[in-house]
């Protein structure tokens, strides 16, 4: 068995390496599906302002995009490397799950990207368009195939034990695991809602600094209007995931309410835990509220406390707390911005509100951010389990060294900063440049092709 040490270092490895990859399928996901609609919408209205906003989230969607190709790639080598006891277990399962992403998602993807980012004015338009779609379509099959696999290590099942190894015995139910159709919708609408803000947000500082007005006022509305019509579905798929993870992973919740003894009706706002002792140091909270989010409309219904799970089975509550507190009062506010945006837009001031424009710049990283507190939620609250009840996340590890896993710890730190300060200043310097000059005010016709050397262009190839 590995040391404390080891483990410890190994979960931060594999923590930091997760949040670097799913930073960018947290934006890509909903930008591919923008492109998708922006371009079909060229096509179908021949408005040269859709083609502006396809040419622009295009260029930040096309580096983001590998960047996450590159950290999901590392995420399956450290599989192997600092997670052998893990992988060997859980092989003949979660290696066909991940597999059937690369055969499918991967394979669709890398098959339709090249033409989506390099094929305008080389092949036909709705050639480009179809290409979108299925990028867009092959984003949508890896996140599903990645709830898949982690939502079945939330709570596995179907399943049969032998040799040490778990091996499917109905893969109906281990695709298709209780904890997927709740974790896979709330998944899918967290990373819609971040592209969402992430696109709404960049809009409204070209509104702020009174730049590109077409593009940001078009852009703007389309990324409210997904929000007002996404964020209520998200709040209700949010607090069914919730109660379910409370049914099937009961100390999860105990520990992000923040009790250690059941007899708290309220809402705990701040805790300063002391795991040694079993009690918080400090904590304030909002009488009954507890309760009535529970659905006891009275306030008199106790929360949970930690002290019912035996110590040696406890998430620790530092982490689950604070993660799950991130990802709900983040979201409290993306609802909160979301509603105004729809009464502004009702009264005919969206575009003219400064001060609302101006919030919209701030809540550009807001959904990265929820969504990062909710998988610190998940994983941290799943502890000490690496397959929820089956496996200890102690036993998982690979037999490293310390000094193994400190210098791979301090190497994926390095590298990983300089990934995301590289992808910041792209990011960054793109918004600054803006979109490219179209006249948005007359239609123009779709670009036509451009001709092979020494063949002449064909007479169709303009259409569409």
């Amino acid at each position: 068995m590995a040391s404390s040490a080891t483990v410890e270092l190994s979960r931060w490895q594999f923590a930091i390496t997760a949040v670097f990859h799913m930073t960018f399928p947290a934006l890509t996901v909903g930008l591919s599906i923008l492109l998708a609609v922006a371009y079909t919408a060229y096509l179908r209205t021949r408005n040269p302002l859709y083609l502006q906003m396809f040419r622009f989230w295009r260029k930040i969607f096309a580096v983001g995009f590998g960047l996450g190709v590159v950290a999901g790639t590392v995420m399956t080598f450290e599989f192997g490397l600092n997670w052998g006891a893990y992988a060997h277990a859980v092989g003949p399962i979660l290696g066909v799950t991940i597999g059937m992403e690369v055969i499918t998602a991967f394979f669709l993807e890398a098959g339709f990207i090249g033409i989506m980012l390099y094929g305008e004015g080389r092949v036909r338009p709705r050639t480009m368009a179809l290409a979108s779609w299925m990028v867009a379509l092959g984003t949508l099959l890896s996140t599903t195939w990645i709830l898949s696999a982690n939502s079945w290590m939330q709570d596995p099942a179907g399943y049969t034990e032998v040799a040490g190894q778990f091996q499917a015995r109905d893969w109906q139910q281990v695709l298709l695991n209780p904890a997927f159709s709740y974790r896979f919708p709330h998944m899918l609408l967290a990373v819609l809602i971040s592209a969402a803000w992430f696109v709404g947000g960049i809009a409204a500082w070209y509104l702020v600094r009174r730049r590109s007005l077409a593009f940001a006022r078009r852009t703007l509305s389309l990324a409210l209007g997904v929000l007002a019509v996404l964020m209520p579905v998200q709040l209700y798929a949010g607090d069914e995931t919730a109660v379910f993870m409370g049914q099937h992973q009961p100390a999860k919740l105990e520990a992000f309410e923040g009790n250690w003894t059941t007899d708290n009706d309220g809402y705990n706002v701040l805790v300063v835990p002391d795991t040694d002792q079993g009690r918080n140091s400090l904590q304030i909270g909002i009488p009954h509220l507890g309760a009535v989010i529970g659905k006891d409309l009275t306030g008199q219904a106790h929360v949970p406390g930690l002290l019912q799970t035996p110590p040696d089975r406890r998430p620790n509550m530092w982490s689950t707390f604070y993660g799950f507190r991130a990802m709900y009062f983040t979201a409290l506010t993306m609802f909160a911005m979301a509603f105004a945006g729809l009464v502004l837009r009702l009264r005919g001031r969206l575009f003219t509100a400064r001060r609302f424009h101006r919030l919209m710049v701030w809540m550009t990283p807001a959904g990265l951010i929820a969504i990062t507190g909710g998988w610190i939620t998940a994983e941290t609250g799943r502890q000490p389990w690496v397959v929820y009840g089956r496996i200890r996340t102690s036993d998982a590890v690979s037999r490293l060294s310390t000094t193994e896993a400190a210098l791979s710890l301090a190497g994926f730190v390095a590298v990983y900063a300089v990934l995301v300060a590289v992808w910041v200043r792209y990011v960054v310097r793109t918004v600054k440049a803006g979109p490219e000059a179209v006249d948005a005010s007359a239609p123009s016709p779709v670009p036509p092709l451009r001709p092979a050397p020494g063949r002449p262009a064909r007479p169709e190839a303009a259409r569409g």
